[in-house]
């Protein structure tokens, strides 16, 4: 299938709007035994949640929020050492499971603000495009990480670990975790973010490229 697809806008961002709501910190609050939680005016919560966090060691803090967004995921042992490790490494960068980079990207930020840039800081990318195929196929993460491809340097850290991936037959499964959102923003136009380890603006050989998908790769997804 024919496609022609098209970089409009990239840039780099520190936090991703709305991942984090007043609910979670209420609930991230009383998760430090903070009783008086439900009292506090959503507009305060914030703040509230950034003293109690820094009234902890910046480990202790870490462990607090690993706890809450992944505790049904990872065991204590693993929390734990994640909660050291993210005070020296960019974690949503550099854990083995690509997985847990996106909820990791969130958590350091909140950890980076509360403790006023303690914690390494990792970046994401807003990439707009336009992707039109000549023919009749819905448009997924899987089809826009195939096509994005299309336009990144080789040198790139997501060619060079996710070539084959890209290149073969089948389902391409890590694309779920590579690209964190999407969005359609029109006809034939798209919005996702993804990290900017993965795609960043020095990463981009081409702004559009014309080419084919092959029956193999999508196949799977008619």
């Amino acid at each position: 299938m024919k496609f022609t697809i098209k970089l409009e806008k990239i840039r780099s961002v520190e936090r991703i709007e709305n991942f984090w709501q007043p609910e979670d910190y209420k609930n991230l609050l009383l998760a430090m035994d903070y009783d008086d939680a439900d009292s506090i005016p959503e507009t305060e919560l914030k703040e509230m949640l950034f003293m109690a966090l820094s009234d902890l060691e910046a480990e202790e803090a870490a462990a607090v929020v690993l706890r809450y967004k992944l505790g049904q995921r990872l065991k204590e042992g693993q929390i734990s050492n994640l909660s050291h490790e993210m005070l020296v490494n960019p974690m949503a960068e550099e854990y083995p499971d690509i997985a847990y980079h996106y909820p990791l990207f969130n958590i350091n930020q909140l950890l980076y603000d509360a403790f006023n840039g303690k914690f390494p800081r990792s970046k994401a990318s807003v990439i707009d495009l336009s992707l039109k195929l000549n023919g009749n196929l819905k448009v997924n993460k899987e089809v826009i990480l195939r096509t994005l491809g299309d336009l990144l340097s080789s040198k790139s850290v997501l060619k060079r670990l996710f070539q084959e991936q890209l290149d073969a037959d089948g389902e391409l499964k890590d694309a779920e975790n590579i690209i964190w959102q999407m969005e359609t923003t029109g006809q034939d136009s798209y919005r996702i973010i993804t990290s900017d380890y993965w795609i960043g603006r020095e990463d981009i050989e081409r702004e559009e490229f014309t080419g084919n998908l092959d029956d193999d790769e999508i196949d799977h997804l008619k």
